[in-house]
């Protein structure tokens, strides 16, 4: 297939990137965004809005929203800095945790569902071309968003 956007939109859809919610966990239902937050923030706890707004590559406004809700859902917690009050550190709670590792173990269990249809050499090839893509697209100058 030479329409290399093509390929990146079924990829997209296969992962479920288009739906409005990534998945549900209980009663909590949880977008694919906040799904990425969670990760981060479990992935760094203690760091600060902007430091996990910065990892994800998302503007400090949609962030901040997202962050509330979070909040709301009672699965991220913002308590300010001992060296600087106006700065907020993010954690997972209790929940937010719980929620946070299902939809890993769900990820992962997923993944190996689709790899399971590969041989060692083709499961290595993809992940190795997985590696080089992120590699260029961190090279890139337009970060983010594709040229118009």
């Amino acid at each position: 297939m030479d329409n290399k956007r093509e390929l990146f939109q079924i990829l997209t859809r296969r992962f479920g990137l288009l739906n409005k919610n990534c998945c549900t966990i209980g009663a909590v239902d949880v977008s694919t965004i906040q799904s990425h937050i969670l990760y981060e923030i479990d992935k760094q706890p203690e760091r600060s809005m902007q430091q996990i707004a910065e990892a994800l590559a998302v503007d400090i406004t949609t962030f901040s929203r997202q962050i509330q809700t979070l909040v709301k859902m009672e699965l991220v917690k913002k308590t300010p800095s001992h060296t600087d009050k106006r700065v907020y550190l993010l954690s997972l709670t209790t929940q937010g945790k719980f929620v946070a590792t299902t939809i890993d173990q769900s990820m992962n269990d997923y993944l190996e569902e689709v790899f399971s249809h590969m041989n060692d050499f083709e499961k290595e090839t993809v992940i190795r071309s997985i590696q080089l893509l992120n590699q260029a697209m961190a090279k890139s100058t337009v970060c983010c968003t594709p040229l118009l």
